[in-house]
């Protein structure tokens, strides 16, 4: 799975699990609704569960739940959960230090790269699950 759809997909799992009202639901559910292999699933939840915003139960009638309420979950926790790092990373390697703009193009962007960044969390920051849960309702009527 590429980077822009795991955010997308956890948005989704999530959202899943706060509609379902605490039920507990299976890796294999939460597939079929995001139409998908449940190892994706699981992959994307245990970098969930590791930010602590699912628990797992094992066993019989097992299954994934929220681990806090959806109104204390945000888009900016759950894109800091799947994404990490930056939104932007500056190059892989060094660019040639004796080119004009390869000496300082990286120093330039830095600033720039970071303000984009901080204004898409404090943008995501403003959206919880129980809002997007609120929103479906409101989209199937």
């Amino acid at each position: 799975m590429n980077t822009s759809s795991r955010f997308t997909v956890a948005i989704h799992i999530l959202t899943l699990l706060a509609h379902g009202g605490g039920e507990q639901l299976t890796s294999e559910y939460i597939a079929g609704s995001v139409n998908t292999n449940p190892v994706v699933i699981r992959r994307l939840l245990a970098l969930l569960r590791d930010a602590r915003l699912v628990t797992a139960q094992v066993g019989a009638g097992g299954g994934w739940q929220l681990a806090r309420p959806p109104k204390g979950i945000t888009l900016r926790d759950i894109y800091r959960a799947v994404e990490g790092g930056t939104l932007f990373p500056l190059h892989s390697t060094p660019p040639n230090p004796l080119c004009p703009v390869g000496s300082t193009i990286q120093s330039a962007l830095a600033g720039h790269f970071e303000e984009a960044q901080l204004a898409l969390e404090k943008d995501l920051e403003r959206t919880t699950v129980a809002d997007l849960v609120k929103e479906l309702g409101a989209l199937s009527r």
